[in-house]
């Protein structure tokens, strides 16, 4: 719910008023979105969680993919685990019972997790690409200590993005239905930071981070179509495709209906749109395009942790509480990273003979 104007102060929380005051306000939302809450939360949790057992106790932090995804996991728990706030919110009728501290904290853990997801899975994005395009010149450049500290900076960068909410999302009493909400509530005839906010979320928080998955992506699956045409004597995988086909489509399918909204929403805040049924289209369907994009942070366990081999055989071994071996441990490995070993002798081995010349394990 967006503030569009406020009356004055009272003790120590400011009394709004909204122009549309019913807007988004559905006796459908206040049931379905707490449920979608719920099982997100579920899901979420489960195969997140998963992830971090699986990667701290069986696989340990071998490779640049399994710092990127271990950070993935841990952000997308952060975010997760302020779903039963809102889902309680939502389920009383946007009315927040926790006091102040919590407002700002669950709406800055969401604003964090949508950085530092979509960062993460643009940094695992281009390092699968140089993991099995490039794998002799990014030898030296994926290192260990690179990935560290490309997280530490995503997750500084996430905290920098979050603070606009730490600082003026507030509790506020509705004067229209006396309801104690949650709510960003911006300064008098500050329009830049609507406009500044809004759209540093469509273009740092989708665009740009789409582009960059969706071109590495490109790129892997041209390079393995090459690949598989000079070993034509191989089968061919075409899971690894439908992988990467799925990757993009999920993250722009999750993202774009989101990304419309907060667009709408920001013309609407700006009274460019000054219409209460638009707006009640908004704020109705803002609380389930919420659901979709933040779904995302469900899939991508199973996307980059259980596809692969290895990592389902873990995860098999944690719910049977089965203890590590006392061997070395396994590197994290999904199908994408797995086939970079073979693809990239495919690729350099086809610089050197001609096509079909001898056989390449």
């Amino acid at each position: 719910m967006v503030n569009r104007s406020y009356t004055e102060n009272e003790s120590t929380i400011e009394r709004i008023q909204l122009h549309c005051s019913e807007s988004g306000r559905h006796n459908f939302i206040f049931i379905m979105i707490p449920t979608l809450y719920s099982i997100i939360f579920v899901v979420g949790v489960f195969g997140n969680t998963s992830v971090i057992l699986v990667i701290s106790c069986y696989m340990k932090l071998k490779t640049v993919a399994s710092i990127f995804l271990l950070n993935l996991a841990l952000a997308d728990l952060c975010f997760l685990f302020t779903l039963p706030l809102w889902a309680t919110y939502t389920a009383m009728h946007y009315h927040w019972p926790f006091g102040s501290f919590l407002c700002k904290f669950s709406a800055a853990a969401v604003t964090f997790n949508l950085y530092t997801s979509v960062f993460l899975l643009m940094c695992l994005s281009i390092d699968r690409y140089l993991a099995i395009v490039h794998p002799m010149k990014a030898r030296l450049q994926r290192t260990m200590f690179l990935a560290r500290l490309i997280s530490v900076i995503i997750w500084l960068m996430a905290c920098l993005a979050s603070l606009p909410a730490l600082i003026y999302r507030k509790i506020l009493i509705l004067e229209n239905t006396n309801a104690t909400i949650c709510a960003l509530l911006y300064p008098s005839n500050s329009s830049y930071y609507l406009v500044g906010v809004g759209l540093t979320k469509n273009i740092l928080g989708f665009l740009i981070p789409f582009v960059v998955i969706s071109t590495s992506y490109t790129l892997i699956g041209k390079a393995l179509k090459n690949a598989y045409q000079i070993q034509r004597h191989k089968p061919r995988n075409d899971d690894i495709f439908r992988m990467i086909v799925a990757i993009v489509l999920v993250f722009f399918l999750c993202w774009i209906p989101h990304q419309i909204f907060t667009f709408l929403d920001i013309l609407l805040q700006l009274k460019v749109i000054n219409n209460c049924n638009i707006e009640d289209v908004v704020d109705t369907g803002m609380p389930f395009t919420i659901c979709i994009a933040y779904f995302n942070s469900c899939l991508n366990p199973f996307f980059y942790g259980f596809f692969g081999k290895n990592f389902r055989k873990h995860f098999l071994q944690v719910l049977k509480y089965i203890p590590p071996s006392v061997r070395s441990h396994p590197s994290l490995t999904t199908k994408m990273s797995t086939l970079s070993y073979r693809l990239s002798e495919h690729l350099n081995t086809a610089m050197k003979k001609p096509a079909g010349a001898a056989d390449i394990e």
